[in-house]
């Protein structure tokens, strides 16, 4: 793969990974969203937005192919955010009792493994849902995502 493929894989990578993170709070088409917890943002299905439909011009066939795709992942990404819950609480536990800085750091070790794990199986469900899209709807994906951006940041005061 060239350097420049992999620079345009990687920019709709992380275009995909901000809408998938960034669209939260949009009223359009909820999932029905898991417990809340601090470091779990909530999802939102992008590809049943008729507003994202409509302007990227996506297909019946692949909305479903990437609800299908986002389906598939997230029972694993919330036993991954359960996991990452568990061994938060356990480094605060730790830190909370002054305990050795070795078994803290352990810990950490184990924090921080467990979120790279939970980012990479994110990422991948974010590219493999990249991939049900041709180039010209990811260019249509990006303008549909920088409007949204612009009618839904906060207003700095």
């Amino acid at each position: 793969m060239t350097k420049t493929m992999r620079g345009h894989l990687l920019a709709a990578v992380i275009l995909l990974t901000g809408t998938a993170t960034g669209y939260a709070q949009q009223a359009h088409a909820p999932v029905t969203p898991p417990a809340p917890s601090f470091t779990q943002p909530q999802p939102f299905a992008w590809w049943k937005s008729e507003q994202f439909q409509k302007e990227v011009g996506l297909s019946p066939e692949q909305c479903t192919r990437i609800d299908n795709v986002f389906q598939s992942t997230l029972p694993k990404l919330r036993q991954g955010h359960d996991e990452l819950d568990k061994q938060e609480a356990d480094l605060s536990k730790l830190i909370e009792a002054n305990a050795d800085e070795a078994l803290v750091a352990k810990q950490v070790d184990r924090v921080e493994a467990t979120r790279a794990t939970l980012g990479k199986m994110r990422t991948m469900m974010l590219f493999h849902m990249h991939q049900v899209l041709t180039p010209e709807q990811l260019a249509k994906f990006k303008v549909a995502h920088d409007k949204w951006l612009q009618e839904h940041r906060p207003k700095p005061r």
